[in-house]
């Protein structure tokens, strides 16, 4: 493989995660933590951040040794990894962030049985080299985290009129007390779905067309597929 189609190998992998595989908005797993801890911007910049490193170190460890690794122990062994860097991180928050790591209370302990990392170690780190979970890893963290984000940074704008903790909108401004409750979150987070789904149409990408319809689809303008039609 040459080092141009190896380049954009990896960018392909590091992107997937960002929209077109959205660990949240495309394959809805990890979303109890991630609805839970987003009422305010710093809550959901440390969940995030949280999460991208546990899976970065988790995938990093187990592709390095996936080949010492007896497959009839390797879920065992993977949750061992995952709870060693969780514990990490826990330690970490509770020692130089106490006021967050108080906030976000045992949604961080609970990223060892997230889905997402679970899933990615096996399914992706456990049978990739070293170079391309890194970037898997990274892309994944980055969309987790730039939804956390964004539905904090709503939900804290339009619940309390701040962000980060500082005034932004009019102290005039009621504060929506609908978008600090879980109702709220659930609706941002609908939103920000239907976002994505927008988004992966502008990027033509053929595996929206099953979401969208036939519209734009490469076997629509080659006279159709005979889903949905008459066409052949």
């Amino acid at each position: 493989m040459s080092n141009n189609s190896s380049g954009k190998s990896l960018l392909g992998i590091f992107t997937n995660g960002i929209v077109r595989e959205n660990p949240l908005l495309m394959l809805m797993i990890g979303l109890c933590s991630a609805l839970a801890v987003t009422t305010a911007v710093e809550y959901g910049i440390g969940m995030g951040l949280s999460m991208t490193f546990v899976l970065l170190m988790s995938e990093v460890v187990i592709s390095t040794f996936r080949k010492l690794i007896p497959p009839s122990i390797r879920i065992p062994i993977f949750i061992i990894v995952i709870a060693a860097f969780t514990t990490v991180i826990d330690y970490v928050l509770k020692a130089w962030f106490p006021e967050l790591s108080k906030a976000m209370g045992v949604f961080i302990p609970l990223i060892v049985v997230n889905c997402i990392i679970m899933g990615r170690v096996e399914g992706f780190a456990s049978k990739s080299s070293l170079i391309e979970v890194i970037a898997d890893s990274l892309g994944m963290g980055l969309g987790y985290t730039w939804v956390l984000v964004g539905i904090s940074a709503v939900r804290e704008l339009l619940g309390g009129g701040t962000l980060l903790g500082f005034q932004v909108l009019p102290k005039a401004f009621p504060p929506i007390m609908f978008f600090k409750m879980p109702p709220g979150g659930f609706f941002i987070f609908a939103l920000f779905i239907a976002l994505n789904l927008f988004l992966k149409k502008k990027l033509k990408d053929p595996a929206a067309a099953t979401a969208a319809g036939c519209e734009g689809c490469p076997s629509e303008k080659a006279g159709g597929c005979g889903i949905g039609s008459e066409k052949v």
